[in-house]
């Protein structure tokens, strides 16, 4: 679930590469000068679990306040 949201938070941000594009997973791990594409990739798919270090990273490039990144839905799987 929290990989989703990451994918869904990375979304929202448009490209300064491409014209009317989102962000891609290089773009944003260029930003960050910290996280690699493969690194971003596996915690969209929930591959992996990301350190607090790389929580704030996120947090930062996405532009948004660490907490929001935890402010998703955890949907019931009954």
């Amino acid at each position: 679930k929290f990989g989703k949201y990451v994918l869904k938070l990375r979304k929202r941000i448009k490209s300064t590469e491409y014209k009317n594009r989102n962000i891609s997973q290089q773009e944003l791990s260029d930003r960050t000068e910290y996280l690699s594409k493969k690194t971003i990739g596996e915690i969209e798919r929930g591959e992996t679990n990301p350190s607090f270090e790389t929580l704030l990273v996120l947090a930062k490039v996405l532009e948004i306040h660490p907490k929001e990144l935890f402010d998703f839905e955890i949907e019931n799987d009954n």
